[in-house]
Order: C-alpha cells, then sequence, then structure tokens
C-alpha cells in the first residue's frame, strides 16, 4: 500500500506543502495524528494528544496516547511497524524524541534522544514512513547542507547519517527495503530531486534533470511500478506543472493537461501499489485545494482525465491509501464517529465511460463515507478541469544537448513496456514532454 505520510511541524522548511491530517505506515496497518480532546472545540481544558489508529483489522479502531502534559500544536507524530508511535517535540532549540505504546490504563515512553540544529537552520522534520516501519529518519535542513538522521532503528538513539550539500526538502522511498531515499535539494537557485543511497553512506545521485534550468521535484513515488509523480516547471517556466515518468522507462516525461487546474493547489498522496508492469494504469489520488475548500481527484496516466470526488465527511486531509484490488481509502473522524475509513472504489481503465465508484465507510458508529464518489465535479460543482481535449496531439520537447534523443519514440507510448530497473540507469533526464 502506498500511502501520503508527510506531517510536517510548526516550521517545516518545506516550501510551504499542504499540511497532512495523518501519517499513515508504508503497509497501511496503523497510522497516527495529533487529536485535541473535547472533540476539537478549542474550549477550554481542551489540549492536544497523540492518537494510534489500527488499519488492518474488521474495523478501524483510536488507542490515545496523552503524556503527562499536553503536546504542542506543532508536534509531529508518525506510526512505526510495531504498533508504537514515534513523537517528535521542540522545546528550547532541541528537537526531542521518543516512543509512545499503550500500557494499560496509560502511556508507556520510551525516550530516544534529543538533537540539536544550528540556530541558522530551517528547522527539522520527520520523512515518510520506512516501508517495514522499522526505522524512522529525519531532515535537518540548514542554508547550505542538510544532515539526514536516523531516529528510530539504530543502535543509539538520533545517529546522524549522512550530510547532503544544499538545503533539502520532500521525501520519497524508492524501494521496498529502505535503502534509496529521493529528496529535492536547492543548490545554485535550482531545485533538482536527487537520490541517497543509505547503504552507501549516504552517497547522492542526480534523480531529475529535466532541463539545466527547471525547477524538478519528487512529489510520490511507487517502488511496485516505478511511477513517479513530478512537479516542474520545464514545460511552463515560471509554473510548476504536475507530470509523471517512469523509472527506467526509455518514455518522456509527461505533463498531461488534464492535471493543470487553475487556482487550484494539487497534490498527490497515494498510488495504487501492485501494478508491477502496468504503470500507467496506477490509480493516483490527488489532493485538490481550491476557494470552495479541499476534494479528493482519481486520476490514471492512461486516462485523460481526473474524476473529482467530494471529501468525505471529517476527512484528514491529505491522507490516504490504496489497496492493490484499487480501493482508495481515506481515514475520518467526526463528533459521531471518532475513527471511521471511507472505502472508494475507483473505475478501471477499461471502465473509463461507466459509472463512478462505489463509496461506503467503516468505522465505530458508522462513519459518514464520501456522498456522490464518482461524479466529475469539484467540490460545489467548481474546481478542476475535464481532462485533455481529444485528438490533441501531445508536443515535446527534449533536454538541449543530450545525444541519441528520439523525438518519435514519444509519440508512440503504446509500443514501448516501461519496467523497473535499477536507479542508477532511469534515464528521466533525458526527455520531457508537454
Amino acid at each position: 500500500m502506498t500511502a501520503c505520510a508527510i506531517e510536517p511541524s510548526a516550521d517545516p522548511g518545506d516550501g510551504g506543502a499542504p499540511l497532512v491530517g495523518c501519517s499513515i505506515t508504508a503497509e497501511g496497518a496503523y497510522a497516527a495524528r495529533l487529536a485535541r480532546s473535547g472533540g476539537g472545540g478549542g474550549g477550554a481544558g481542551a489540549a492536544w494528544y497523540p492518537e494510534r489508529w489500527t488499519l488492518d483489522g474488521p474495523e478501524p479502531y483510536a488507542v490515545p496516547l496523552p503524556g503527562n502534559q499536553p503536546e504542542e500544536p506543532g508536534t509531529e507524530v508518525q506510526p512505526m511497524g510495531d504498533g508504537r508511535v514515534l513523537v517528535h517535540r521542540v522545546a528550547a532549540g532541541r528537537h526531542l524524541f521518543a516512543l509512545l505504546y499503550p500500557t494499560g490504563p496509560g502511556t508507556g515512553e520510551l525516550p530516544l534522544g534529543a538533537v540539536e540544529c544550528p540556530a541558522d537552520s530551517t528547522g527539522m522534520r520527520l520523512l515518510p514512513p520506512v516501508p517495514g516501519g522499522e526505522r524512522a529518519y529525519a531532515l535537518a535542513a540548514g542554508p547550505r547542507a542538510t544532515v539526514l538522521w536516523r531516529i528510530a532503528g539504530g543502535a543509539f538513539g538520533p545517529e546522524r547519517v549522512a550530510e547532503i550539500p544544499g538545503r533539502c526538502s520532500g521525501g520519497a522511498w524508492l524501494d521496498r527495503t529502505g535503502r534509496m531515499l529521493a529528496v529535492d535539494r536547492e543548490t545554485g537557485g535550482r531545485t533538482k530531486a536527487v537520490v541517497v543511497d543509505l547503504e552507501r553512506d549516504g552517497e547522492v545521485s542526480p534523480l531529475l534533470q529535466i532541463a539545466p534550468d527547471s525547477d524538478d521535484r519528487l512529489l510520490l513515488a511507487d517502488p511496485d511500478s516505478g511511477l513517479v509523480l513530478i512537479g516542474s516547471d520545464a514545460p511552463s517556466p515560471g509554473r510548476e506543472r504536475l507530470g509523471w515518468g517512469v523509472l527506467g522507462s526509455t518514455l518522456p516525461v509527461r505533463f498531461p493537461e488534464c492535471l493543470r487546474m487553475p487556482d487550484c493547489v494539487v497534490t498527490p498522496f497515494a498510488v495504487q501499489p501492485g501494478q508491477v508492469l502496468t504503470p500507467e494504469r496506477c490509480a493516483v489520488a490527488l489532493r485538490v485545494d481550491g476557494a470552495f475548500g479541499s476534494w479528493v481527484g482519481v486520476w490514471r496516466p492512461a486516462e485523460r482525465q481526473v474524476r473529482h470526488l467530494p471529501a468525505p465527511e471529517g476527512w484528514l486531509t491529505g491522507a490516504g491509501l490504496w489497496t492493490p484490488d484499487g480501493e482508495l481509502r481515506l481515514p475520518c473522524s467526526t463528533p459521531r464517529s471518532p475513527c471511521g475509513v471511507a472505502r472508494l472504489v475507483a473505475p478501471d481503465t477499461a471502465d473509463a465511460g461507466g459509472a463512478g465508484g462505489a463509496d461506503r465507510a467503516d468505522g465505530a458508529g458508522g462513519a459518514g463515507g464520501a456522498d456522490g464518489a464518482g461524479h466529475t465535479n469539484g467540490a460545489g460543482g467548481t474546481g478542476g478541469t475535464g481532462g485533455e481535449r481529444p485528438g490533441n496531439p501531445e508536443e515535446e520537447a527534449t533536454t538541449p544537448g543530450e545525444p541519441g534523443d528520439d523525438p518519435g519514440a514519444a509519440d508512440t507510448p503504446a509500443a514501448a513496456q516501461p519496467r523497473p530497473v535499477p536507479l542508477q540507469q532511469a534515464p528521466l533526464a533525458r526527455l520531457v514532454t508537454k
């Protein structure tokens, strides 16, 4: 299962990415979030506390993990594979880490240690949960270099793993072993995605080089199929567009017109796993933020349209995961159902012309589901394009100075068979299309 799992702290230094309602393990068994006592009303006596959700049982359930004192609103929480919850607190300029776990009526806490960042750093934040859930990492970004820390899973608490030249943000795991980490590195006024090899002392190698003067960020990656979602201003200088590619494919990076939504911020947060040989059929869940609020979009690279779905009631915005058979699960919390999961079934490519997916919700007290799932309208009937115009060929551009480019190869994508290959051979730097 693939899930969005970045929950920035109050000062994440991450380019203003939209906040996410909760963090989910890579396998989808557990989630964690900061909950508020008193139903989140914010009245006198209301306080923040960590809460763990179990998602792999017959129905989801939550376990509160309050400490001796309330948490600050910017505290980060992340579930581990064994059900414990990693908590990241900031006090007096120090970053404090601990593992929380239920102990009958109370909460057990295992302190892991503290990290002090230089005064000129832009903060420290947890990276997405590592596949397997046995380790956890964090980035501490400075003006000229970024330090990668292993917070949990080591022998002696927080351990300094590598120092990466440049200011790094983002973060996505490219394999199921937690070896290859992609981050977006800013150097010389440009941002390019790079790969950090954790088994080679943090060796850094380029990943995205679409154009010399473009900003190329990796937003989301699926280790099974090699599908990657990319944010780049290469096709539209000065304006970032959402595109996709496949690690190891000879096809160019593509920027579908249907993913271009004026006056909206589009953030991919989950990719359907298990589609090893057919990355173009992976369903991608999109968070769409517009003037009328936030809603869900569902898109596949093989399609030329985005299906806009109203957000379910109480959705922990930006959080969710796909199952291999194409069910999108969105964690939700309402006063009537504090712990629930809305389930949306996205139609496959072969059913693109049919009706929208079914929806339902599970959880204590019958959490409300996403009404009207499968409609092609955004929230409030606005917010999004219906897709590319049929018959309008995509224009193509190649990176200048690259020998052996074959512009005609991208005109017949059906003739190529994308397949994952070792990351060092990924040719995403060669081509770009509009």
